[in-house]
């Protein structure tokens, strides 16, 4: 069954608050954009000012040049997934290996230039990989780049176990494509945050998905 994970990437504590509040009501599992104003071109919320209610599942994508003292300091708190990009910097071993003797999900998101191929060596120490197809710090307004479901196939012929995750352009109208195509973890941003209801548009997307998983 795949899962829509709506999408926060706020700018300040008042409009995290604003997002989180629209989809905490119907939302079990949630996607936390953060990034440094470096690797991405915009600056959101520091990883302190970061939070999720209790019971959530959070995943935090890291758009970080240098990742790892954010890392530090989220697993403080246990999140579900931590995502960092196969482009940083570090030694990613490290990083994975830090996240699972905390019990956290390590996860590495590729942009669109990025092979799947560039990962390989890197597998047995990823939980998750995200298929970025979004424009670096920005939510809404990019267009689902389907021909990199390629990746996903590729991925999951060498480590079917894998989580795949998609960021980018998710709607009503390709959502069940990418699900056919290996999706599992559905990163809704625009859709969801900027429909007049949030909850509503989670709904319907999450009521597509689930229809799709029983065909």
């Amino acid at each position: 069954m795949s899962v829509i994970c709506p999408t926060i990437t706020a700018f300040s504590e008042d409009d995290y608050k604003k997002q989180m509040d629209s989809i905490v009501h119907v939302a079990h599992r949630v996607h936390i954009d953060l990034t440094d104003g470096s690797f991405a071109p915009t600056q959101t919320v520091a990883p302190k000012q970061a939070w999720w209610p209790v019971g959530f599942a959070a995943d935090f994508h890291l758009m970080f040049k240098q990742p790892l003292p954010a890392i530090q300091e989220l697993l403080e708190h246990k999140p579900n997934l931590i995502i960092v990009h196969a482009e940083a910097e570090g030694n990613y071993k490290d990083v994975a290996d830090l996240c699972h003797q905390q019990g956290v999900k390590i996860g590495v998101a590729l942009l669109a230039g990025t092979t799947a191929e560039h990962i390989v060596p890197a597998l047995d120490h990823t939980d998750h990989v995200l298929i970025f197809s979004g424009n670096l710090g920005h939510q809404g307004g990019s267009i689902a780049d389907l021909s990199l479901l390629d990746k996903v196939k590729m991925l999951k012929s060498l480590k079917p176990q894998l989580e795949i995750g998609w960021d980018g352009g998710v709607n009503d109208q390709n959502v069940v494509e990418l699900i056919n195509g290996g999706v599992e973890v559905l990163d809704v941003g625009g859709y969801i945050q900027h429909a007049q209801d949030p909850a509503r548009a989670f709904n319907a997307l999450q009521r597509i998905a689930d229809e799709t998983g029983t065909t």
